[in-house]
């Protein structure tokens, strides 16, 4: 059998069904069911059961797809290390992450990266609002995934990953808490938690606005240096924070409450990386990200 015929074996005989097979190879129909045919008539009996409505392995068929699958295996991870020692995919992957749901992201792409590229290494770690963007600037990271716009010498921006709509987390007692939604001129009614450290503007406008879009001064609440400390301080009754609407299902406690806004811009995040450049390998990744969010929104 030839390699493309023990892909379209193996692919048949994970689907089962003759249309999918074709579909997710790029063939027509009958070019599977030729290449089956010719492989039943060089082994001597049949490979699938097949009726109108059901494909099914035969035990023969079974034993072929066990002992082909681990020599396919070794085959495409070689032809994988080829392709990456000649681009230049290979070494270890330096990534940083400002939120739960951008871990979940890096962690997801690395997952592909590794079964794509097993040489390779990626190695994650949190980014702090404090120093949002400290380790990238300073070389210890290659990349990141954290919020945008950044805007600041040094950092290029890559392409936005997510679009999140915003909420309010305040107090579970505070007025607002009891409404459906709020409006950024309600900011002028609780004060607003800030984050300590090198901030850039313009993330500080969007997360932490000293005035409301008609101009009244929004309150200053207590500051944190660590963002997991926001919940415990919102909860104390001490202020409120603008977050991204997923934040719920991520920092959810008893004593606050999760508000949707009904005007304002989303929470942007994306990819940022060193302003000297990439590598391929850091390039490879963003695309695995890029391919990620694409079927996300798609599924969703």
């Amino acid at each position: 059998m030839e390699l493309r015929d023990i892909e379209i074996f193996l692919a048949l005989a994970e689907e089962l069904h003759f249309g999918r097979t074709a579909e997710r190879l790029r063939v027509t129909p009958s070019r599977v069911s030729h290449v089956i045919k010719k492989a039943e008539r060089r082994i001597g009996g049949p490979l699938f059961e097949r009726t109108s409505r059901t494909v099914r392995l035969t035990p023969l068929g079974k034993l072929l797809r066990d002992d082909l699958l681990p020599a396919h295996l070794q085959i495409q991870q070689a032809v994988d290390r080829a392709v990456a020692e000649a681009r230049g995919i290979t070494g270890t992957l330096r990534v940083g992450y400002s939120t739960p749901w951008c871990a979940d992201l890096a962690l997801q792409a690395a997952k592909l990266l590794r079964t794509r590229y097993p040489d390779c290494i990626v190695r994650t770690q949190e980014i702090q609002f404090n120093e949002p963007l400290g380790p990238l600037r300073r070389g210890e990271l290659d990349l990141q995934i954290s919020e945008f716009p950044v805007q600041i010498p040094g950092v290029t921006d890559g392409p936005v990953l997510l679009r999140e709509p915003r909420a309010l987390m305040v107090p579970a007692d505070h007025p607002l808490a009891r409404r459906d939604s709020v409006s950024m001129e309600d900011l002028a009614e609780v004060p607003l938690i800030r984050a300590d450290g090198d901030f850039p503007k313009s993330l500080l406008d969007l997360h932490m606005p000293v005035r409301t879009p008609m101009g009244r001064p929004i309150p200053h609440g207590p500051s944190y240096t660590f963002w997991p400390e926001t919940p415990a301080l919102v909860a104390a009754g001490l202020g409120a924070s603008i977050v991204a609407a997923r934040a719920a299902r991520y920092h959810n406690r008893p004593g606050i409450a999760f508000i949707p806004f009904q005007d304002g811009p989303t929470l942007d995040y994306g990819v940022l990386w060193p302003a000297t450049g990439q590598t391929q390998l850091a390039m490879t990744f963003v695309d695995l990200l890029a391919d990620l969010t694409e079927t996300t929104t798609d599924d969703e």
